[in-house]
């Protein structure tokens, strides 16, 4: 494959990698349907929260909570870079790192270059996640932004401009998931050097706990169930009798 040295396992085990990581996100959603899964019951959630912000006189909460999942977003990045230092580190490490790990028994890789392709793997795959967060962080700014510029509901556009906030901050956090995620399939990636059974192994295992966690868990349930007595709430509309003092007719 490509030139590289890699057994027929291996290619069968490196190609179940690139479409579990890559596709995971459509296949799922293709396999579990479009209810019931976290990803896609938070999606309604968010809108919901920035519905309810557009209507809110005192927005602090609103901005606070998006500067604390900021704040997790940056760690997660700064986590990534460390991981990605020291990835490199062993990929540039020459042939002393080879050595190093062809000593341990457990470790079965045939050759240096075969090596460098199993820790270049785990290195572009927590390099995905750090650009999934590097862009999560760069939307949650815009959306502080779009929070502070909210207009008062006496303008009259607040169901408008919560909808459009949502639409908003929804891909911001989905670009934090998606990093977050990436940190399940690095884990796999970095199995391979253990071998192929084990690369396809925690692969598939990866994929298992990822599907188990949005659909079946505690907390998919709970999400889902709140999903549904929002969806069951009615919308707050704006009362047609406020209207502005230049509207009041004199006596």
């Amino acid at each position: 494959m490509l030139g590289l040295p890699l057994s027929p396992l291996d290619t069968v085990a490196l190609v179940i990698f690139a479409v579990a990581w890559l596709a995971y996100e459509p296949l799922v959603k293709a396999a579990l349907g479009r209810r019931h899964m976290i990803n896609l019951d938070m999606a309604v959630i968010r809108s919901g929260w920035m519905a309810a912000m557009a209507r809110r006189d005192s927005r602090l909460m609103d901005s606070q909570l998006l500067g604390h999942t900021i704040n997790s977003a940056s760690f997660f990045a700064s986590s990534n870079l460390i991981l990605i230092a020291g990835a490199s580190g062993v990929l540039f490490g020459g042939e002393s790192a080879f050595r190093s790990a062809s000593s341990l028994i457990v470790i079965e890789t045939s050759t240096r270059l075969l090596f460098e392709v199993q820790v270049a793997l785990v290195l572009i795959t927590l390099a995905r996640g750090l650009l999934d967060f590097i862009w999560s962080i760069r939307q949650l700014n815009y959306t502080i932004a779009v929070v502070g510029a909210a207009p008062d509901e006496a303008a009259g556009v607040h169901q408008a401009y919560g909808a459009a906030a949502g639409r908003l901050l929804n891909p911001a956090l989905s670009a934090f998931n998606a990093g977050v995620r990436g940190y399940y399939f690095a884990l796999a990636a970095a199995s391979w050097v253990f071998g192929a059974t084990a690369f396809i192994i925690a692969t598939l295992g990866a994929v298992a706990v990822l599907v188990w966690r949005q659909r079946a868990s505690a907390a998919a349930l709970a999400i889902a169930e709140i999903r549904e007595v929002l969806e069951r709430t009615p919308p707050v509309e704006t009362p047609t009798s406020a209207k502005s003092p230049d509207e009041i007719p004199s006596a």
